[in-house]
């Protein structure tokens, strides 16, 4: 058969067109699992090895088995949630206590907000079934993990979304309860400098979906209150000796679609 320039062209053109449909699929539903290990001389010698998975901008997306099965596989001592794990136009409670009720089968779970349980009417309901499940809501609070004689803190900061007080003030608050490794949950990346003025030597944060499109050698294009080329969009930062962990995520909202961004849960293990 013989093939003319005008058939080879439309034949390239046709095969990289389903590479792409194919690569952009695979980059949008499928998981990636990214581990850190965070090394700090504070973490007492019985924390060393504590596995912490972190499950981020769920947005009601229903991974079926793969999301738990990933869980599974990585024997996480806890699991952290650092908010949307609700989306507020697309609410779907009965998919987000599916997952709950899966996970916390695997490892204790730790909740924090994000700005879609600020704005979704049906977050009450959603915040009396997580009590009634017994999940770790860590809105401005703070606990301590034990481990034989040794204890280290874990915190949560409400989303500023529910304008209910002062981040500053509340992250004083609750770093000044332990003079120990303090880890704190929290939504929102942009506030980094706060989480770093207080002490914290860990934190867990999410909210920018990676930057959603990642450009190569550059990052993330766009996030919520950070706007175009973010500067905390994925991977760890330091700064004072505060580790922040920033997960990509595992939803979309008002952008439905990822490039280059694979959703992703992370695991961090501690050292000393």
């Amino acid at each position: 058969m013989n093939f003319t320039k005008k058939h080879k062209y439309l034949i390239i053109t046709l095969t990289i067109t389903i590479i792409l449909i194919f690569w952009m699929l695979w980059g949008n539903y499928s998981i990636q699992t990214t581990h850190f290990t965070v090394q700090d001389e504070e973490l007492p010698e019985s924390f060393n090895g504590y596995k912490i998975a972190q499950v981020s901008d769920l947005h009601n997306k229903d991974w079926g088995s793969q999301l738990i099965e990933k869980l599974q596989e990585e024997e996480p001592d806890i699991i952290v949630l650092t908010g949307d794990l609700i989306d507020s136009s697309k609410t779907d409670l009965p998919t987000a206590l599916e997952f709950i009720d899966q996970s916390k089968e695997i490892a204790p779970l730790y909740f924090v907000t994000g700005n879609h349980e600020a704005w979704s009417e049906e977050y009450v309901q959603l915040k009396a079934e997580l009590v009634e499940r017994e999940i770790t809501i860590l809105d401005n609070q703070s606990i301590f993990i034990s481990k034989g004689s040794s204890q280290i803190m874990l915190a949560g900061l409400q989303d500023p979304a529910f304008q209910n007080s002062s981040p500053e003030e509340t992250l004083k608050t609750l770093s000044s309860r332990f003079e120990g490794f303090k880890i704190l949950l929290s939504h929102r990346p942009e506030l980094y400098e706060t989480y770093a003025a207080q002490d914290f030597q860990l934190v867990f944060s999410g909210h920018a979906h990676g930057g959603q499109f990642r450009i190569p050698f550059i990052g993330g294009l766009i996030a919520p209150d950070q706007g175009i080329f973010p500067e905390y969009t994925a991977g760890i930062y330091t700064e004072n000796q505060t580790h922040m962990i920033v997960s990509r995520g595992l939803g979309n909202s008002i952008i439905p679609v990822r490039i280059n961004n694979r959703p992703e849960l992370i695991t961090v293990t501690l050292k000393n």
